[in-house]
């Protein structure tokens, strides 16, 4: 098996505080920004897109700052979204399952969970529903009647080296990707830690389906990876700090997580 490459690129961002980043708030509320990422994990036999973003309308909807769609990203990777064959879904919030179209030739691999949950009783909870956007759920389920989803239940190993475990906790479905790397076993969280610091201070994200679920997660997280430097939050601006990019005119836009960050 070729270790994989992987790739953050980074199409969105916006404002936050720290004290709208855990439930009970902080006591040193400050700035706390959140990025919007989705990922690309590929070697010379495979390529697989982790997530697909939101577009540029529903970032006129929701107030976030809009850099360029998740296609246009990856194109600068010289990925054609169009042709892409594997789409793995995290969850199916707004910003994780929202420019699924762009995809057209994609099989999507989802957790069985994530669609029962997003399709089921708790979607009349607006605690729980704010996090979707019917039309990319009801995309979805239409892919399922043209077979275009296939669906996980717990771990599952989509080829050599890349495998999907269900963590839950943010939604009931949560899944994160574990990938064999040059430098080990890499772990893509998304948004089974949202930032750093969550995982490595045990704190919690608000929106919530299982808080305990969220917290067990992180030592499933940490059992995954090589080490916790090998984990990957979801939305912390501080990956693309931490991690190079590929080239001098990505800086910025993409960074490379299977070496070693700074």
């Amino acid at each position: 098996m070729t270790p994989y490459e992987v790739y953050a690129i980074k199409y969105a961002t916006r404002p936050a505080t720290r004290s709208s980043n855990f439930i009970g708030g902080d006591p040193h509320d400050g700035p706390m920004p959140m990025d919007y990422f989705v990922w690309l994990v590929r070697n010379a036999e495979r390529c697989f897109v982790v997530d697909t973003g939101f577009s540029e309308a529903v970032a006129r909807q929701r107030k976030r700052t809009f850099l360029r769609t998740p296609r246009e990203g990856l194109a600068l990777l010289g990925v054609d979204a169009a042709t892409v064959k594997d789409v793995i879904i995290t969850h199916m919030h707004y910003d994780h399952v929202g420019t699924f179209f762009d995809f057209p030739a994609a099989q999507f691999h989802l957790q069985d969970t994530e669609m029962s949950y997003a399709t089921g009783r708790y979607m009349r909870h607006g605690r729980f529903n704010h996090g979707y956007e019917v039309d990319d759920v009801v995309g979805m389920v239409k892919l399922v009647f043209k077979n275009r989803v296939s669906f996980h239940l717990g771990s599952a190993e989509l080829a050599p080296g890349i495998s999907l475990h269900h963590i839950g906790g943010h939604t009931a479905g949560l899944q994160c990707v574990r990938v064999a790397t040059e430098r080990g076993w890499l772990v893509l969280a998304s948004d089974c830690s949202h930032y750093y610091e969550h995982m490595e201070k045990g704190r919690v994200f608000p929106t919530a389906f299982h808080i305990g679920d969220m917290v067990e997660g992180y030592d499933k997280l940490r059992a995954l990876a090589a080490s916790p430097q090998h984990i990957i939050p979801g939305h912390d601006p501080l990956v693309m700090e931490r991690y190079p990019a590929p080239t001098k005119d990505l800086q910025g836009i993409v960074v490379r997580l299977d070496v070693a960050p700074r």
